[in-house]
């Protein structure tokens, strides 16, 4: 694809890709339990959000949580904790199921019945960058009518997806959209 970058960073600028900065965005608006799944408190209330009804345990072993029902009472109880491979496990079950629960609200906020959502594009840090070598770039914004693409590559975490989902609506930024591939920060609410 035209105006994407090879050598990003070469001579000092630093960002994180558009893509990137949108599903760290949609994380936050997502709502994760902020308590780390580590201490008791945030464990518990993973295990509840997963196992609470029917639909959510199904929900958690299609996202790679399969546990016996005895160990996940030892583990409610207290009586045993989980290994650090099992909490790894319980953190991805949980975030994915949570994507999965939250991505048709998302997209309905986002979308507001047609209106869109304000996207503030925040340029790259070409602070470390030569001066000869610094483009001219200015703090954008532009308006997001479309997310249903963008938020169920987000659910499905899939990151390929994501990035081609993201570059659609930077497309309509100009000629120069290839500026706004690696950003320092991409913000939007719902």
């Amino acid at each position: 694809m035209p105006e994407r970058n090879i050598e990003f960073g070469k001579y000092g600028a630093r960002g994180v890709k558009g893509h990137e900065a949108v599903a760290r965005q949609l994380d936050d608006l997502a709502g994760y339990i902020a308590t780390p799944v580590t201490a008791r408190r945030g464990l518990q209330a993973r295990l509840h959000y997963l196992t609470r009804t029917t639909h959510a345990r199904e929900a958690a072993r299609a996202a790679g949580l399969t546990i016996t029902d005895r160990t996940l009472r030892a583990w409610t109880v207290g009586t045993r904790t989980p290994s650090r491979k099992n909490l790894e496990r319980i953190e991805q079950a949980y975030r994915t199921v949570r994507r999965e629960n939250v991505a048709r609200y998302l997209t309905a906020r986002l979308n507001r019945a047609g209106r869109g959502t304000r996207v503030e594009i925040h340029p790259l840090n070409q602070s470390q960058v030569d001066r000869p070598r610094q483009r001219a770039m200015e703090f954008r914004t532009m308006n997001v009518r479309r997310w249903e693409r963008i938020v169920a590559a987000w659910a499905a975490g899939d990151e390929r997806e994501l990035d081609e989902a993201w570059v659609d609506p930077v497309v309509h930024l100009g000629s120069q959209w290839g500026q706004y591939e690696y950003v320092t920060n991409i913000g939007f609410a719902a």
